[in-house]
């Protein structure tokens, strides 16, 4: 008995060892991890997002800036973001720090935009060289969420527009390219005061008082005035109606610009959207028209998710300058797009698209065709 006693002993204070050898380890371990929060508690402290954008467009028929054919830097006619033809680039990179203020509190946002797009959506007095600069500012503003019944909320600073079916970011558009609407009927940005309420669930407004279209340093002393009013009375139907006016010729605060921007989303079954916009604007006293100047267009967009990795997208609109203020032609454009989706695993896109445009005018291939096919591939990505 006794030396069945000792074995059992012996084998206890082994297990014992091992115990403490095992918590030991452990313990170093936890005093070895660093200290401080991880990656995913910095961004979700910060409000934090990273987004890139890069792609290629072959165009068979593009412009030459040098009138050369083949020379480099060929381009899209009366494209913006995807101007570039026949290159691999980088359209966008962005990084964007954002916190939604609460009822009676503050918050914000920032949003530092990089690369080829950054270039078109510069607002004047922000930057000195326009159209030059790789990297822009776009959004930039303070919120304060009064508690004012379900909320009156105030943003001041830079705001990215409300206007139109589409934003900056192709990620979050049906299609890599963007519409005639978004390049040309619209502006981009505006810096000045928002004023947003929610009456309802379905109802909500807001009152914008701007510097103008694209300005962070006014042009004039006249401030545009605008009115969203937002209306989804199920989940199968949504719409926007969105105004703008006031001066936005320089040192001018007599002749107005006036904008009418309607937006509908149609959702009749979960994985159908059909997306319709109608801009309608004109501006007095126009030095091109020598009246009023005149334009207008109607996009309409059609995604259909087939699963969780494949969708496909369709994009239909014509666009008519009519005293050619926007597009430097008075013409009318039409244009067609298809782009498919693939979602990867770890959150990569990937969109092929098709786009055809037509002109009544020759405003394609250094002004020799009515017409250009581009054939894209874009990726993106968002942390």
């Amino acid at each position: 008995m006794k030396k069945i006693g000792n074995v059992l002993g012996w084998k206890l204070g082994l297990a014992v060892f091992y115990a403490m050898v095992a918590l030991t380890a452990t313990a170093f371990a936890e005093e070895a991890k660093p200290a401080g929060l991880n990656p995913d508690d910095v961004k979700k402290a910060l409000g934090m997002s990273i987004y890139l954008q890069g792609g290629y467009t072959y165009n068979g028929n593009a412009s030459s800036l040098t009138g050369i054919p083949g020379d480099p830097g060929e381009e899209n006619n009366l494209r913006v973001f995807d101007h570039k033809a026949n290159s691999l680039g980088l359209d966008l990179a962005q990084i964007v720090f954002q916190k939604d203020p609460a009822l009676g509190n503050t918050g914000y946002k920032l949003k530092i935009s990089a690369g080829e797009s950054a270039k078109f959506i510069h607002s004047a007095g922000l930057v000195s060289s326009a159209g030059d600069d790789p990297f822009d500012v776009t959004e930039a503003y303070i919120s304060y969420n009064a508690a004012v019944g379900k909320g009156l909320r105030f943003d001041v600073g830079k705001m990215v527009t409300y206007f139109g079916a589409e934003v900056i970011e192709a990620i979050d558009n049906p299609n890599y390219s963007r519409s005639l609407l978004f390049n040309y009927a619209i502006p981009f940005t505006h810096t000045g005061l928002k004023t947003s309420y929610g009456f309802t669930d379905a109802l909500s407004a807001s009152l914008h008082i701007v510097n103008g279209w694209d300005n962070s340093t006014d042009n004039n002393s006249g401030k545009c005035v605008g009115l969203s009013v937002g209306y989804a009375p199920a989940e199968v139907i949504s719409g926007y109606v969105n105004l703008m006016t006031g001066p936005e010729k320089s040192d001018n605060n007599r002749d107005n610009r006036t904008l009418v921007d309607l937006v509908a989303t149609i959702k009749p079954i979960k994985p159908l959207s059909i997306i319709l916009n109608y801009d309608d604007a004109q501006e007095d006293h126009s030095a091109a028209s020598g009246g009023t100047a005149k334009w207008s267009g109607f996009a309409g967009i059609v995604k259909y998710d087939i699963n969780d990795t494949y969708s496909i997208a369709v994009r239909g609109e014509s666009f008519d300058d009519h005293d050619g203020v926007r597009t430097g032609a008075v013409q009318k454009l039409i244009e067609a797009t298809v782009t498919l989706e693939l979602r990867l695993n770890g959150g990569i896109i990937l969109r092929p698209e098709y786009r055809h445009d037509s002109s009544n005018k020759e405003s394609f291939d250094n002004g020799t065709k009515k017409s250009q096919d581009t054939i894209a591939l874009n990726a993106m990505y968002r942390w």
